[in-house]
């Protein structure tokens, strides 16, 4: 049966740079009742609709069209709200393909739209980002392709929400509470919080080794006892957490525009119990607070890391993003507890069934 099915398209001007991308929608539009949406002023009420975003780069990684889509989303912030959504990049080089699309899911996310885990698909110029994936499917590049953009809209056609009466929730951090205005925000995000248990673990003072790069093979004899090679704290408490969790909350105070050494080592350690668990029904949810700005670019790094490689599911508006320097000044941030309480509301509203 046909499924109903919405693709923004922000089409560029020069046809020779659309026409592989092209190819790959006419094999969507071949399986699944599609509308088409090309143009800005057709751009709108889309509220509660599946939406592929499609979006062809040439080489520059610049499309004029998708800025002026950009520019809309960003002033309009509740024209996605209830849509899930995926994307689908091409460009003509190696750069610029995954830059551009975690801009995107942030940006739709921040508009109401939901995303699957893994909700991405990118051709580079080459297509050698399908390399194993081809020899994987016996299939050439653009086979690969091919199938991963199917997969993908496929999962974004089943995709449906898993609330329960009891949600697990693991929070990660690597603050001091006594400090941290991260850890602030979050204790008055879970005062909050109804029908939920929740589990918080540390990373702090050297409970954590960052991921070496051990053989495939050495990782792979590891990840068949959710284990890992270096073990300590991350094998012994996060790889259980992880796996009996619902969703994973990460508190992310904003280091030099870049998430933290810690929770940056942890992502690259869970590699090992990703390769034989994957995360589709987990959500994925953020705190993160910056000393002077770029909250959005440490979100950003989140949503690439652990939603569109990790597999991680993104609820709508999974970052709760604010600005407080001095120890304890998130305390005085104006309608701070408002918005932590309207923050728990939208966890619970995707966590516990009402």
């Amino acid at each position: 049966m046909k499924t109903a099915l919405t693709i923004v398209y922000p089409q560029c001007e020069d046809s020779r740079k659309t026409h592989r991308l092209e190819t790959l929608l006419e094999q969507v539009q071949k399986t699944y009742d599609c509308d088409m949406v090309t143009k800005l002023e057709d751009f709108h009420s889309l509220q509660g609709k599946r939406l592929l975003f499609a979006v062809p780069l040439g080489v520059s990684g610049i499309n004029l069209e998708y800025f002026r889509f950009l520019k809309k989303m960003r002033l309009q912030t509740d024209m996605l709200e209830g849509c899930i959504g995926c994307v689908l990049i091409d460009g003509e080089s190696e750069l610029y393909t995954k830059s551009v699309a975690r801009e995107l899911l942030f940006t739709a996310n921040l508009c109401g739209c939901a995303f699957p885990g893994r909700a991405m698909v990118e051709g580079t110029g080459s297509l050698q980002n399908f390399n194993i994936q081809a020899m994987n499917l016996d299939l050439d590049n653009m086979g690969a392709y091919t199938a991963a953009t199917m997969d993908m809209t496929s999962r974004l056609l089943s995709f449906a929400q898993n609330p329960k009466k009891e949600s697990n929730i693991l929070v990660l951090h690597a603050s001091n509470h006594e400090t941290s205005n991260t850890a602030m925000l979050w204790d008055m995000v879970k005062s909050h919080l109804h029908h939920c248990h929740i589990t918080e673990i540390s990373l702090r003072n050297g409970t954590i080794q960052d991921c070496a790069g051990c053989p495939y093979k050495m990782c792979m004899h590891f990840s068949e006892k959710s284990s890992c090679y270096y073990g300590g704290v991350i094998v012994e408490q996060v790889y259980p957490a992880i796996q009996n969790c619902d969703a994973l909350v990460l508190l992310c105070p904003n280091y030099n525009d870049a998430l933290s050494a810690n929770i940056t080592a942890f992502i690259n350690r869970l590699t090992a119990l990703f390769r034989k668990n994957q995360f589709f029904e987990k959500s994925i949810f953020a705190l993160v607070v910056s000393g002077y700005s770029g909250g959005n670019l440490v979100a950003e790094q989140v949503i690439s890391a652990l939603s569109m490689n990790k597999t991680f599911r993104l609820p709508p508006r999974f970052a709760m993003l604010e600005t407080a320097n001095n120890p304890a000044s998130i305390l005085q941030v104006e309608g701070i507890e408002k918005r932590a309480e309207d923050f728990a509301k939208q966890m619970m509203e995707i966590l516990v069934k009402s």
